[in-house]
């Protein structure tokens, strides 16, 4: 079989789902069980791969996924609890006494809330509170969901406390076989994960400083009564001063604790600071914008949800209160990675399997105290005791997390076992490279040495099909890193950059922007939002690209595997 019709045979899968999920507008849920079972046919049919370790890949990808459901139902149990407890109500209620400028206030609650947000929970949640909470403070709907959306961007990639490059680089990529080369040449997987880190918050930093000044003339362009961008570079300093609060701890963040907490920290040391900054009125601009009257709102812009003057005003308890189990979550996170005495007493209660079906390489383990999961639902329950809250309203979020997990969940027992199967398929009858492999050399021979130019729209495509950063990240690390490996490239920067490609097409995932419209009630005007997206959505990709170049021909970034 030629090398096209072999690359051809092994990116199937990845066009069948595009098909599906664009084309035919099915949801995942339906997409991915026919993927699924197209690339068990293409496994054991095209690359001739034995019915036991199809089996063993599937089990490793079901393995896998329960550690990441767990992380999910974690972020989603903690979220919902401080919603029962009216920890949330008084966060917004927070927020509204700082400007009346909306410009600010898109800005502190969208950018800075948001990526605080997006570190703790992740997986749609950000838009999901960020949307309804501009609206409670007087923007209109599709101003709110535009807003929601542009936040997912740069903190995505380390959203979830990491789930993306902690759960979907690490499975996304052959780490038995990367680990033999690692150790051989003296490395060890930890480095070649903190590059990946490195290289992921470093390139988001450069790029993501400015995304608060697009929000912002975005907001008075498409949404202002003078329709002017003006009016949005009038705020230029206060916005590039909110983009630095922010991607500076972040990338400090990643290079020194890891991939779980720049976002997190990120965005809470970036509201201190830009919150001080806006109530001392420091580089905000002298003219107050707001909207037009909302009788001049155009019907489109306009959703079921409406402001709630009560819920903004009421304060059932201090802001310190409603922010503490957060606090908590981010301080217990840096000691379980921190200290290795900890590390190591939390991570010795784990359980899993090696040599699944007695097939080498093929293995899973869960630590469940570990992952950020244990200690998301940890917090959640002191917080019953800290928020005083009645145990009929822990059931209540116990019961609307599972539904949430329920919904995620049946999803990626079908894609991560998909994923799994693709990396797994390079021991074979055929004697075949593994699918990612073949993709990889057929896509280097043809594109050559300006790949990395192009090796974010990857990961944008797979996060716009999958609505997911860590998918993204599953189906293409493996594929990138073949790339990269074949033009002898940096493997850690070009699975870096994937990472960061995959935060920007979360800006125009169709399952974000359908969720995020449903939480204020804008269902049915998706396509206007996402037509909107697109153009930060080409910026972020592009200027990555861009970054991606300079980064492996102009400075020659290297990694443990290239040597020297």
């Amino acid at each position: 079989m030629s090398p096209g019709l072999l690359a051809l045979l092994a990116v199937t899968p990845i066009i069948v789902a595009g098909i599906l999920l664009i084309g035919l507008r099915w949801p995942a849920s339906r997409a991915m069980p026919v993927v699924y079972l197209l690339s068990v046919l293409i496994a054991l049919l095209g690359w001739e791969m034995s019915v036991v370790r199809v089996l063993a890949s599937t089990l490793q990808g079901l393995m896998i996924t329960v550690g990441v459901l767990w992380i999910i139902f974690g972020a989603i149990l903690l979220l919902n609890t401080l919603q029962h407890s009216g920890a949330i109500r008084a966060i917004h209620a927070g927020f509204t006494t700082i400007s009346p400028d909306r410009r600010v206030q898109a800005i502190i609650i969208a950018w800075l809330f948001g990526s605080f947000i997006e570190g703790a929970s992740g997986f749609g949640t950000t838009a999901a509170i960020a949307a309804p909470l501009l609206v409670a403070v007087g923007f209109p709907a599709m101003a709110a969901v535009l807003m929601g959306m542009l936040v997912q961007s740069t903190p995505v990639s380390f959203g979830a406390v990491g789930t993306p490059i902690v759960i979907g680089v690490t499975t996304g990529l052959d780490n038995v076989a990367l680990t033999e080369q690692l150790v051989s040449r003296g490395s060890s997987w930890e480095i070649f994960i903190q590059q990946i880190t490195n290289g992921t918050a470093i390139t988001h930093a450069i790029v993501g400083t400015v995304m608060p000044l697009i929000m912002v003339l975005m907001l008075t362009r498409f949404f202002g009564a003078k329709k002017s961008w003006r009016e949005g570079f009038e705020i230029l300093p206060f916005a590039l001063l909110a983009g630095l609060a922010l991607t500076v701890p972040y990338v400090i963040t990643g290079i020194f604790l890891g991939p779980e907490f720049p976002s997190l920290l990120g965005g809470l040391v970036g509201l201190v600071i830009v919150v001080t900054a806006a109530r001392l009125r420091f580089l905000t601009p002298k003219t107050v914008w707001d909207f037009a009257d909302r009788k001049d709102w155009p019907a489109e812009w306009m959703g079921t949800l409406q402001a709630r003057v009560d819920d903004l005003t009421a304060r059932p308890m201090s802001q310190v209160l409603a922010w503490l189990p957060y606090v908590l979550v981010g301080v217990l996170l840096v000691i379980s990675r921190v200290f290795p005495e900890v590390t190591a007493a939390l991570k010795s209660f784990s359980f899993g399997l090696t040599n699944i079906l007695g097939e080498d390489g093929i293995s899973a383990s869960i630590e469940p105290l570990f992952l950020p999961g244990g200690i998301l639902i940890f917090v959640a329950l002191l917080t019953v005791g800290l928020h005083r809250m009645r145990l009929r309203a822990l059931n209540e979020a116990v019961s609307e997390s599972g539904q949430v997990l329920l919904k995620a969940g049946f999803v990626l027992l079908f894609t991560v076992p998909m994923v799994r199967i693709l990396i797994n398929s390079g021991i074979n009858a055929a004697d075949l490279p593994s699918m990612p492999i073949a993709m990889a050399r057929y896509v280097a021979d043809s594109v050559g040495g300006v790949y990395p130019l192009m090796a974010p729209t990857v990961g944008a495509l797979g996060a716009f099909l999958a609505g997911s950063n860590t998918v993204s990240n599953m189906m293409f690390s493996q594929f990138q890193f073949g790339v990269a490996e074949t033009l002898g490239i940096s493997g850690a920067f070009i699975v870096a950059i994937q990472a960061v490609g995959a935060a920007a097409g979360n800006m125009i995932a169709i399952h974000n922007i359908v969720a995020a419209s449903a939480t204020v009630g804008l269902v049915g005007r998706e396509g206007i939002t996402l037509r909107k997206t697109v153009w930060p959505t080409l910026y972020y990709v592009f200027f990555t690209g861009v970054i991606g170049l300079v980064a492996c021909y102009a400075l020659g970034i290297r990694d443990p595997l290239m040597g020297g």
